[in-house]
Order: structure tokens, then C-alpha cells, then sequence
């Protein structure tokens, strides 16, 4: 078949690229500096709840930083990744701008790349790893903006690849619950062969992906994209039902599920206990953020009311407090604060997100606890007491132990207040469920290798398990329930078949 001019002029310009790249050496890639992500304006991002912080890479940045990537024979970067991305494959399909192909790479492990690239904390995981960092004390490569552009790329070209399935073996597993563990889980099993359904409560699919996380972090439509992937590998999706309550195990057990996956997350919020705590104005980091995210409360037309005020302040210093407060920034708060009991460098929230919220007009009232709040004669918080603290020795977590100080209590201006200081895991199915063993602080107890419950049948992970995780942790929790779950499932039904 005769070839187009053009066609030839391509190929010559890959080959071209494959002998420029097998010349480069060593000193040249560690040479170029690490990529810098653009961003949007931080006065015109604050303006809509919608408009995403950071732009992605272009393709020249991207392959110029795939070419830092020094190929190691032992690559330590996958150490630090829960889901076992093959990191440097991938890596070198970009740098021979071959995306679909990079794209391909990680779906063979992960559920959800474009997800991971915007919100996984690859600077304490897989980037901490990287050669650089380990042996020259030099930024890493960039590889969390690489696997956000490779995924881009590929949702973008509207040629998305759907991994390849094995053929259907007939036994079908429930997983309750569509957050990022669910999903991982649901992915993986579909690779097997089960026939996998999703029960989700909520009305819409992606659990802490669509309720948690504000869109100027994690679009929708993003995560929209990776749902409907795991679609046409045969995951099916039931939303308003809830397991436990719509239907116990034993009901869907008689629908013919030999297994489930708990992948139920951590729903419950908590509050500190103090005085004042019920006053109209103070409501937690959950409630503040399902109803803007999930409901589009920060919307003029929608049906979903959401406080609003001048002054808001935000309890807290994990990731979820820097969207809270950044929330509030977006919905017309004049003063936005966080009020943390640490210094900023004990804070667990990732230091881009605390930069960002900086960038945005957000104030950190860091070594400072909430002790009281005051509210008006309409029974509305105005003012939240503070005291400042001062660090101690270490506690369990590692981080040095705030100490109040005596006398140094004072009092700020609220007319809106969003506890953010951590979650508890939702009861329902350790309620529900006789026989499955949880622990005291209401977590599913498993077996860490292997994700299994006291009930055989019954696996877990994620927060469920956790009592609070990062995305991808989770997320590694499914594909460990998957695999041990499949093992499971083979001894028990998979062998009986095979032996009729």
C-alpha cells in the first residue's frame, strides 16, 4: 500500500526521536530541570468552585520531562506506589510521545490514572523513591504531572482503551460502596472475569471522589470518564440503594453474590466537644462539602442551600480542611482561616494544597485550638474563642503534642464554622453484619495481607478499614481484595466447577 508523504514524514520523525533518545546521556537528562505545572490566576479561580487550579502539562513539557527519567535497573519509584504503576514504562512511552501507549501502562494497574495524577500525594510516595531525590538530593521527576498528562491525553484524543477482561466466569461479587477503594476493587475483578456490581447510596457514582473533593481540584467530567471506562469492562452501577438498609448481605447472597467488598468509607464527621458546639453556623467539613460538590449549592439556580458568611473559619489542617477553606474562599468569604492546634509544619495536608490556599487569601492561625464558640441572640456562632498552644514532646502520630498555654485566650470573628478534624467510618455494615469482627473505633477488622473479614466472604478496604486514608491507599486496599478475593473465589467455586 502506497504511503502519504506525510505518513513517511512522521515515521521518519519517530525514528529520528528513537536515535536522539538512545544518544542522550546520563549527564544530559540530569541536566534538565524539573517541570514547573502552570495555573490558573488565583483571582479569577476563586471566582468559581468550577474552574481547576492547576493546568496539566503540555506535550513538549511532558516528554522534556520524561527524558529526565534515567531508566534505573532497580526502580525504586515503584516501591512508593500502592497500586504498582510500572512507573518507568510508562514514563518512556511519553518521552517517545507515544501517549496512548503510556495511558494503556497505567490502566493496567490502576482504575483511576487521571484521578491519581491531580490528587495523590506522589511527593511522600513514588517521587520520594525516585532516584533523584534518594541518591543526588535533587527534585524528582515529575511523575504525578506525567501520569495526569498521559491520562489527559488520552481522554482528550476520544480514544480511550478499555483494558482487556477475561471471559466471564459466571460468580458474581457485590461491592459496596463507589469511592476510589470500590472502584480499584471493581476494576480488577472485571480484569478477572466476576460479574461486579457497585452498590452506591448516594445518586450519583465516585463516593469521596464527587462529594469530597471540590472540582477546582478533581473535575467531575474526570471523574466521570474513569466510571464509565470500568462500565465498558462490565462493572454495573446501582445508585439510592443502601446495603444494610435497601438490602442486608443475606438478601443479596439469595441474588446469588458469593462475595462482597466493604468499601464503605468514612462518612461519619466528628466534632471537638466544646461548649457552644451546637450553635447554628457550625456544621462539619462533610456536610460543607457534599452540599457544594456533590449538590452544587454554590450555584445560584440550585435547590441546595449552603451557609454562607463574611468570616468563616475552618477547624483543621489535613486536605480536607485546605478545600473547606478554600471552598468558603469561592463562595464569597471575605476572611477565610484555618485554625490548626500544630505548627504549619506538622500540618498533614500536602504542602500544594497549603500553598494554594495561600496563593488564594486564605489566613493560617497555626498553634491555635478552638475552646468555645459564642453565638448571637438568635442562637447564630459570631465568635470562636480561641487558646494558643505550644508544642510538646511527640505523641503516637509522631508529631510533637500541642500544649495549651495558660492565659493566652482570645476571641475571633465567625459567622461560619467548619469542623474538619478527621472522620469516623460508616456504621451501617458493622452494624449490620453479625458475626464481622470491628475494632473499637468502629473499623472493620481484616487481615492486612490479605483484606479478608472475620466473614470469609466479606473483604474491605479504604477508610472502612483505615478510619481515614489518602486516595491511592486506598485504592491499593482494592486491588489487594481483589486479588486474595480472587484466590478465595477460585478455591470455593471456581475448583467445583471445574470438577463437574
Amino acid at each position: 500500500m502506497e504511503r502519504s508523504e506525510e505518513y513517511i514524514k512522521n515515521e521518519r520523525k519517530k525514528e529520528w526521536r528513537v536515535e536522539l533518545q538512545k544518544k542522550t546521556k546520563a549527564k544530559d537528562r540530569m541536566a534538565i530541570e524539573r517541570v514547573e505545572m502552570s495555573e490558573q490566576d488565583p483571582n479569577e479561580r476563586i471566582k468559581s468552585q468550577r474552574i481547576e487550579v492547576n493546568n496539566g502539562l503540555s506535550k513538549e513539557q511532558a516528554v522534556l520531562e520524561a527524558t529526565r527519567c534515567m531508566d534505573c535497573v532497580n526502580p525504586t519509584c515503584m516501591e512508593g506506589c500502592p497500586v504498582s504503576i510500572n512507573i518507568p514504562k510508562f514514563i518512556k512511552y511519553i518521552e517517545k510521545e507515544e501517549f496512548g501507549k503510556a495511558a494503556s501502562v497505567l490502566k493496567e494497574t490502576s482504575a483511576l490514572p487521571a484521578v491519581c495524577g491531580r490528587v495523590c500525594p506522589q511527593e511522600v510516595q513514588c517521587e520520594q523513591k525516585c532516584f533523584y531525590v534518594e541518591k543526588l538530593n535533587q527534585p524528582s521527576v515529575a511523575i504525578g504531572h506525567l501520569e495526569r498528562f498521559a491520562a489527559d491525553w488520552e481522554r482528550e484524543s476520544g480514544e480511550i482503551a478499555v483494558p482487556e477482561c477475561a471471559e466471564s466466569n459466571g460468580v458474581k461479587v457485590a461491592v459496596i460502596g463507589s469511592g476510589p477503594s470500590g472502584l480499584s476493587f471493581a476494576g480488577d475483578m472485571a480484569k478477572l472475569g466476576y460479574d461486579v456490581t457497585v452498590f452506591e447510596a448516594l445518586h450519583e457514582i465516585g463516593g469521596v471522589l464527587k462529594y469530597g473533593i471540590p472540582e477546582f481540584r478533581l473535575p467531575n467530567a474526570v471523574v466521570d470518564v474513569e466510571i464509565d471506562n470500568l462500565s465498558k469492562m462490565g462493572v454495573k452501577f446501582v445508585t439510592n440503594y443502601i446495603v444494610g438498609q435497601t438490602a442486608t448481605l443475606e438478601d443479596l447472597k439469595e441474588e446469588g453474590y458469593k462475595a462482597f467488598y466493604v468499601g464503605s468509607g468514612a462518612g461519619l464527621p466528628r466534632f471537638m466537644n466544646i461548649p457552644g458546639e451546637n450553635a447554628n453556623g457550625i456544621l462539619s467539613s462533610n456536610e460543607y462539602l457534599t452540599r457544594v460538590n456533590l449538590m452544587g449549592a454554590d450555584s445560584e439556580d440550585s435547590d441546595t442551600p449552603v451557609l454562607r458568611g463574611k468570616n468563616v473559619v475552618v477547624v483543621g489542617g489535613g486536605n480536607t480542611a485546605m478545600d473547606s477553606v478554600r471552598t468558603a474562599k469561592r463562595l464569597g468569604a471575605e476572611n477565610a482561616m484555618i485554625v490548626y492546634r500544630r505548627s504549619e509544619e506538622e500540618m498533614p495536608a500536602r504542602v500544594e494544597e497549603v500553598h494554594h490556599a495561600k496563593q488564594e487569601g486564605v489566613e493560617f492561625l497555626t498553634l491555635t485550638n478552638p475552646i468555645e464558640y459564642i453565638a448571637d441572640e438568635n442562637g447564630r456562632v459570631k465568635q470562636v474563642k480561641v487558646q494558643k498552644m505550644e508544642l510538646g514532646e511527640p505523641d503516637a502520630s509522631g508529631r510533637r503534642r500541642p500544649i495549651p498555654m495558660e492565659g493566652s485566650e482570645y476571641t475571633i470573628d465567625a459567622t461560619v464554622v467548619v469542623v474538619a478534624v478527621g472522620v469516623s467510618p460508616n456504621p451501617l455494615i458493622p452494624n449490620s453484619v453479625e458475626g464481622l469482627e470491628v475494632s473499637k473505633w468502629g473499623t472493620i477488622e481484616v487481615v492486612k495481607d490479605k483484606m479478608q473479614s472475620s466473614i470469609p466472604e466479606v473483604f474491605a478496604g479504604g477508610d472502612i478499614v483505615r478510619g481515614g486514608a489518602t486516595v491511592i491507599l486506598a485504592m491499593g486496599d482494592g486491588r489487594k481484595a481483589a486479588a486474595n478475593m480472587d484466590t478465595y473465589l477460585k478455591e470455593k467455586y471456581l475448583s467445583e466447577k471445574v470438577e463437574q
